[in-house]
């Protein structure tokens, strides 16, 4: 049984797709072994306590140093016995110390087809409104490996998604956040059937 942990910052849509998808057997031999969270009030973590996965938050007031706040996740995962890491929505850019603690066992959705419209900078609502104003026709969301730059590792997969006349924001966004949850499924079985 595969033991995913997932991290995250807001409301966890994509973290309910992989539970969705674990209990529906969309993604078999494995288990949500535990939710991390850099936010306290994020509603991500109600979703998992729901659901009787275990909850850690590790946020800025209680490890004020980037470096403890690193040592206390990586700590949580190998306490969890965790063999892949899910990035959804999780609001921080990760240590170089954690990625080689889990070196091509993390993985990140992005609301964007990488390498366009990623990077510092370049999340939520601010990639969706940088693809309108550029007058993109189309744009999409990718799952890609985490490595030490911002968006920068191999992409595992990318899903395209039309940009329609009048779209704002918001629009938009509700139309990439739904094959997020698609493919970030899809991509979690690729990477099982690769360990």
């Amino acid at each position: 049984m595969l033991r995913i942990s997932v991290l995250v910052s807001g409301g966890g849509t994509n973290l309910q797709a992989v539970i969705d998808s674990i209990e529906t057997g969309r993604i078999r031999n494995a288990e949500v072994a535990c939710i991390i969270s850099s936010n306290p009030q994020a509603f991500a973590l109600e979703r998992g306590i729901k659901h009787g996965i275990k909850t850690f938050v590790i946020d800025k007031s209680q490890y004020p140093a980037m470096s403890l706040r690193t040592k206390a996740i990586i700590s949580a995962l190998k306490e969890e016995k965790t063999d892949l890491v899910v990035l959804a929505g999780y609001m921080s850019v990760l240590e170089p110390e954690l990625i080689e603690a889990f070196r091509g066992k993390i993985i990140n959705i992005h609301p964007s087809l990488i390498p366009k419209y990623c990077g510092k900078g370049f999340y939520g609502h601010h990639v969706h409104e940088a693809v309108i104003a550029a007058g993109e026709k189309e744009s999409g969301a990718t799952v890609h490996f985490v490595d030490e730059g911002v968006d920068t590792g191999p992409i595992i997969i990318q899903q395209k998604v039309p940009v329609l006349e009048g779209d704002t924001p918001d629009d938009l966004g509700a139309r990439v956040l739904k094959i997020e949850h698609q493919i970030l499924t899809e991509a979690i079985n690729k990477v099982i059937s690769g360990l």
